[in-house]
Parts: structure tokens; C-alpha cells; sequence
């Protein structure tokens, strides 16, 4: 089975460079793409069918490449930070403008009416599993955590949404929460240029081969009223009646990155509050069984179930990216199979990762090689397929990417 959705594309935020202005509200635009397919065998059908597929994705990049950014000023500092990137879009009455053969190359432009789609489920990517790997939440204030011995919050809540995202069965998902990428926690992510890069998220994808990084900072874990955690027999007593304010607050910043590019796909805070009503010997950790008990676990749970929603969304509406792990002739290895979903027959498209010298630290640029490799042998975390012709003549090399939308 063909795995290119032609009418929910998505497109990974690498390609935010390409950005276009587009008009507000979501109206149908109409633009114009063009695409190349190969004639292999006198296949004319077949070549027909790729550079259309080619075009139709040449348009959906051009609507779709944009980037929606906002900040939250409080007394001239900045207090949330926000980035999205729109990733869904459906093409609408296609029409074949002009259709030209040279050689054994078949070269198509189309226009398309395009449209924000409000679903990317159509799409081949959405049912494959992405992976994913969530680092530590550093605490911005770690003497927030003396009250009740849940210092160890920075690893134990990754680990959660970890469990949780294993359960929802939609992603392959790693463990790093002992590694915490940002070496200034209270400016986190890091300084930073226009998009937020964070420059160790791509080392960090690339040792674990993930296409995704999870990760974040713990703001507070402070109590509402100090005052109330006493020691003094009257502070006993007032807590004993339920006269003191024994309120707790959680609030987290939570980012989710592009592994290859290490730009920003998501950015949120999330904030609660709970009765902290745990009593001395009842919770000794962050996540204990007393933890949970609690008015105030019971608010962090809920918490980390909207975390793990918002992690889901923002990855289910990218295409499915791995690296090519390998190039002989017309033979490919991609870093991906089975436990991936990948299956034999199924075609991903190859695109040449490339950096410039003069910007070593910039995001690659993908290219289309308006190649593709379609899987003849599929094993659990890699599979082999073929090219229709050898990697030298259309530069695909190891590093390069292979993508189904």
C-alpha cells in the first residue's frame, strides 16, 4: 500500500523557511505547484501519478509554511512564550494546467483551491508511531520540594507522561529524564533566535534517533501562605481545623521540539493548584501512592493527562520522518521499521539534508530528490527498500531523510 496522502498533507516544521503569507480566517487559497516524475519502463501512468503527488505536495508546503508566535508582557517581562506551526492542510478542486515530457522525466503544474483541514487523521503519518523521547523537568526553585520530599518531581513527572503516552499506544516513547537539556533554567529554552532554536535537542535526538524531544521546567511547586507550614503548636492547630491555606501550586512550561531541525512544534504552560493534605510519613516521593491520594496528586494528575493530550495533538499532525541509515546502489536502509508500523510496500519519499557553510549552526534544508524508496523487507527498528534508481544520481546519501505524510 502507497502510504502519500495527497488530501491531508502535513509538513515538518524544517520547512517553516519556505513561509508564505497567507490570507486570515482560513479561506481556501489557490496556488500553484509543480512536480517531476521519472518514466521508468515506458510507465507513463505511473510517472503521471508521481509528479502529480509531487505537485499536490509542493502546494500543500507553500500553504502550510508558516509559523503563528505569541507573547505574554508583565511589567516588560516576558512571562509566556507561545509557537505554533500549522501542519493540516486539504486540496480542493485540483486541475492539470500544463503537463510537458522531456527525456524519461515527466513535468506537471497544477493549481489547487487549499484549505485548512481541521483533522490530519486521513493521513498516512497519523498511523504510524513517531518517536519520541522526554527528557527531566528541571525545578526552577528545588527548595519548593523540602515540603513533602518530592525533590525527585524533576524525573518522576517525565516518567509519568512517559506511562502515559505508552499507554495511548500512538508513539514509540524513550526515557532520557535523567538528562536535562537547558543550561539556564530560569531563561529556558536557552537564548534564543527567532524560532526558539534549542541547539542540544539535535544532538540529543540524534543519539537516541528520535524525531521528537519532550521536554520542560517545573516553575513552582511553592505553597500558597508559607506561613501556614509552621511548626509552632497554634500553626498544628490551625492546619489540624482547616483553618490555614494549604492550597500548592504546580506550574510547567512544556516544549515539545522538531529532533532534526531542533525548532519549537509546541509550547505551553500548564498551571494547577491542590489541598496539600498529606500528613508526615504518608508520601516520602513525588508520585507515591500517599502522592496521588492527595487533593493536591489528584489536581497533578489531571494535570499531566492535559500534557499528555497536548503532546499527542502536536506530534499526530506531523509526517513520519527517519533518517537513511544507508545508501548501495539502489538499495536504501531506513532507521525505522516494524515496531514504527512500517510494513512492506509501503513508499516514503527521500529528501537530501543539506547545510551551508556560512550558517553551521542553522536548521538543515530538506530538499525534495523527487525520489522514493518503496519497502521490500521490513525488521523491528530498521528496513531495507529500493529506489527506482541509484542514490548517486539523485545524491541521497546516510543522514538524508525519508518521509511519509
Amino acid at each position: 500500500m502507497k502510504r502519500i496522502g495527497t488530501k491531508a498533507l502535513a509538513k515538518a516544521v524544517v520547512f517553516a523557511l519556505m513561509a508564505f503569507v497567507l490570507p486570515a480566517g482560513g479561506h481556501a487559497v489557490v496556488l500553484e505547484g509543480v512536480g517531476h516524475g521519472v518514466i521508468q519502463n515506458g510507465d507513463l501512468d505511473r510517472a503521471r501519478a508521481a509528479a502529480r503527488e509531487s505537485a499536490l505536495r509542493d502546494v500543500a508546503l507553500q500553504y502550510e509554511a508558516r509559523i503563528n508566535s505569541s507573547d505574554t508582557l508583565n511589567n516588560g517581562v516576558v512571562t509566556d512564550s507561545r509557537l505554533t506551526v500549522s501542519a493540516t492542510a486539504k486540496a480542493r478542486d485540483v486541475r492539470v494546467i500544463s503537463e510537458q515530457q522531456v527525456g524519461n522525466m515527466l513535468r506537471i503544474i497544477l493549481q489547487a483551491d487549499m484549505s485548512e483541514s481541521a483533522s490530519c487523521e486521513a493521513g498516512a503519518a497519523a498511523g504510524l508511531k513517531k518517536r519520541v523521547a522526554i527528557t527531566g523537568f528541571p525545578l526552577q526553585h528545588p527548595e519548593q520540594a523540602v515540603l513533602g520530599h518530592i525533590d525527585d518531581a524533576g524525573q518522576a513527572l517525565p516518567q509519568q507522561l512517559r506511562s502515559r503516552l505508552q499507554q495511548g499506544g500512538r508513539l514509540q516513547v524513550l526515557g532520557a529524564s535523567s538528562i536535562h537539556p537547558f543550561h539556564d533554567v530560569a531563561n529556558a529554552p536557552t537564548s534564543q533566535a527567532f524560532d526558539n532554536r534549542l541547539s542540544n535537542v539535535v544532538g540529543l535526538a540524534r543519539d537516541l534517533d528520535a524525531q521528537f524531544v519532550v521536554t520542560g521546567v517545573i516553575r513552582s511547586l511553592a505553597v500558597e501562605d508559607p506561613s501556614a507550614w509552621g511548626s509552632s503548636v497554634l500553626d498544628r492547630m490551625q492546619r489540624g481545623l482547616g483553618f490555614a491555606n494549604r492550597e500548592r501550586r504546580l506550574v510547567v512550561d512544556m516544549m515539545v521540539f522538531d529532533g532534526f531541525s531542533g525548532s519549537p512544534v509546541y509550547q505551553q504552560r500548564f498551571s494547577t493548584a491542590g489541598t496539600w493534605d498529606i500528613r508526615a510519613g504518608e508520601s516520602d516521593s513525588f508520585g507515591s501512592a500517599g502522592f496521588w491520594q492527595s487533593d493536591y496528586g489528584q489536581a497533578v494528575s489531571a494535570s499531566l493527562d492535559e500534557m499528555t493530550l497536548a503532546i499527542t495533538d502536536a506530534i499526530r499532525c506531523q509526517p513520519f520522518i527517519t533518517r537513511v541509515a544507508r545508501v548501495e546502489g539502489k538499495r536504501v536502509t531506513l532507521a525505522a521499521g516494524a515496531t514504527a508500523g512500517l510494513r512492506p510496500g509501503d513508499e516514503l519519499d527521500l529528501y537530501r539534508s543539506s547545510r551551508y557553510f556560512d550558517a553551521p549552526g542553522a536548521a538543515p534544508e530538506l530538499r525534495d530528490s523527487h525520489a522514493s524508496v518503496t519497502l521490500n523487507s521490513v525488521h523491528p527498528d530498521f528496513s531495507n527498500g529500493d529506489m527506482p534508481v541509484t542514490g548517486a544520481l539523485v545524491n541521497i546519501q546516510r543522514g538524508d531523510m525519508a518521509i511519509i505524510w
